[in-house]
This record gives C-alpha cells, structure tokens and sequence, in this order.
C-alpha cells in the first residue's frame, strides 16, 4: 500500500521562490496531446483505464439518497457486460475510483458499496467556497470519517493564497489533515480562482508540505476548473515535490472533463510528466460525472463501429 505524505514544516524561502513561466506553459499544454495520439484497441485499454480513475461524483443540490444508490451501482459496473465481453476484460476488475458525494449522503453510499471495495469521498469544509468558520469545517471533515467516508476533499480559503499568506493557509490544510485521520486528504486549490499560475504553483507547495495526499484542480463550481495549464504545473511541483521529500503525493483534475477525449489528454500528460506509476488510481483521479457516459459510448462504437444514444449508458 503507497505509504501516506507525511508533509514536511513549511518552508517560506522555497514557496516563495516558485516560478512560472506561462507562455512555455501554454505552448506545452497546446501541443501535448497534438503530439501523442492513442487509437484503436489501444484507445479502448486506456479509456477501461481511465474508468477505474474515476470519483464518479454527484454534488447537486438536488441530490437524493435513490439516485445516489443508482450512482454506486453504476460505480459497482460501470461498463455493460456485453460490451466488456466484446472487448475481452469481462475479467478485469473495471470498477470506477470511488464515489464522491456531499456529507449528507455519505452513510447511504457507504452502505450501496458495501463488500465492492470502492471507497466514499465526501467534500467537506463548506465545499465550494470554504468560507464557514474552520471549527466547523474540521467538525464536517470529522464527521465524514465517522460515517464512513475514506477520502475526503477539502477546500481552501482561496483569500490566503491571493494574499501570499502561506502560514495561515498551510496552518489551515494542516489542521484539516489531523482531522481527517486515516482518510486520505484531497486538497482542492480552485485554480480558476488563484489569479495566476505561480499562485497556483505556489500552492500546490504549501498543500503537499500540509500533507495533503492529493492536489486537485478544483471544485467543479468555479468559471475555469480543470485546465492542462493548470494540471501541468500542478504535477510538475508534485514531481519536485517527490525528489525534494521522496514522498509520492496523487493529483485530481476535476471540473469540466465530459469527453473521452479530454481524458486520454490527461492520461498522457501524466505518463508524460510522472510516469507509469501515477497511472493508477491510488495516485491519479478523476473528477468527474459524465465523463463515464461518454466513454462508455466510446468503447461501444470500437466494438460495433456505431456511437449509442446517451439512454443506452444511463448514469444516475
């Protein structure tokens, strides 16, 4: 089992030396997936991959207990079995990451995966904005574990990082991973709202110092979530991070990533920048609700050389 981020003391002289030089960013991410493309039966295994990166997530304010069952059971066989046997991983345990939903419900997804193995994310600490008094975000955190969750995604005061406040905001993700006990910390940066890359490079520093275990874009909520820009400067402080530390921290694009397409972009950023070993879901995740339908349609039409309707891979 990959061994926790222990985080590190902050250290100010190395955040605040952090760089970032945003047109080679941009050029980057503009031609990382012109570059590198994946088809046919190779197409079809990274998409199964990217299936099992998945927190196939529900955050609507309408959010009922039934569809959130009908959620884990899509969760539980996220592909159908005809189309599994006709791509020959009728074997394979295709199941997505986990399932991410708000506190309220995280009792009824426990219970809905119970024996499968897929864990339950809640977002807490007043998930999207963070901007409930820290006691109560560390109750709501406290209280996620206690129902079950294992994972929990967290928010931060986006104000610290806009204000180059790095104690207040590393003393802030610190105390949220103390609370969280054995669940693992899923520390969103809300990207889109940081003002600039450096920021969010900066960022990302001080989370993985906190000792998050992962980083991720954002919450979905925001006008810009996930973007490559974003994502490549976030793995690659995760890879300084590792050679300064040794410690293997996960990162989570989320927000606005519909298309299979738009996933095997991120799946080679990551072969790219980290390595095979961030290929896997204790290290790499999906954000994400209607990614799943899209793939779906995707590996049938490898399989019959026709794209479905959207009924015929329901989600919840």
């Amino acid at each position: 089992m990959l061994e926790r981020n222990p985080g590190t003391p902050l250290k100010l002289d190395l955040v605040e030396a952090v760089q970032a030089n945003t047109s080679a960013i941009e050029r980057r991410a503009a031609t990382l997936f012109a570059r590198r493309s994946v088809k046919k039966q190779w197409q079809a295994a990274w998409l199964l991959k990217a299936i099992t990166m998945i927190d196939l997530t529900t955050l609507a304010g309408d959010d009922t207990p039934s569809n959130v069952i009908r959620l884990c059971a899509k969760a539980r066989h996220p592909v159908r079995e005809d189309l599994l046997e006709a791509l020959g991983a009728s074997d394979l345990p295709i199941r997505t990451g986990a399932v991410c939903v708000y506190h309220s419900l995280v009792k009824t997804a426990v219970g809905a995966l119970k024996g499968s193995g897929i864990p339950v994310a809640a977002v807490s600490t007043g998930f999207p904005a963070g901007l409930t008094p820290l006691p109560q975000r560390l109750a709501e955190i406290r209280a996620s574990v206690e129902d079950g969750a294992e994972e929990i995604d967290i928010v931060v005061t986006r104000s610290h990082v806009l204000r180059h406040e790095w104690t207040a905001l590393y003393d802030e993700i610190r105390a949220c991973r103390e609370a969280c006990g054995d669940a693992h910390m899923k520390t969103i940066l809300a990207t889109g709202e940081l003002g600039t890359l450096r920021n969010v490079a900066r960022a990302s520093w001080v989370a993985m110092m906190a000792g998050s275990d992962f980083i991720k874009t954002s919450t979905g909520k925001e006008p810009i979530n996930a973007t490559l820009e974003f994502g490549l400067v976030m793995v690659r402080a995760i890879r300084a991070y590792e050679a300064l530390t040794g410690a293997k921290v996960g990162f989570k694009p989320a927000g606005g990533i519909r298309k299979a397409k738009e996933a095997l972009a991120w799946l080679v950023l990551i072969k790219d920048e980290l390595g095979d070993r961030w290929l896997e879901p204790d290290l790499f995740r999906f954000g994400a609700s209607t990614l799943l339908s899209d793939i779906e349609r995707q590996l049938e039409h490898h399989v019959t050389g026709r794209y479905a309707a959207h009924h015929h891979h329901p989600m919840a």
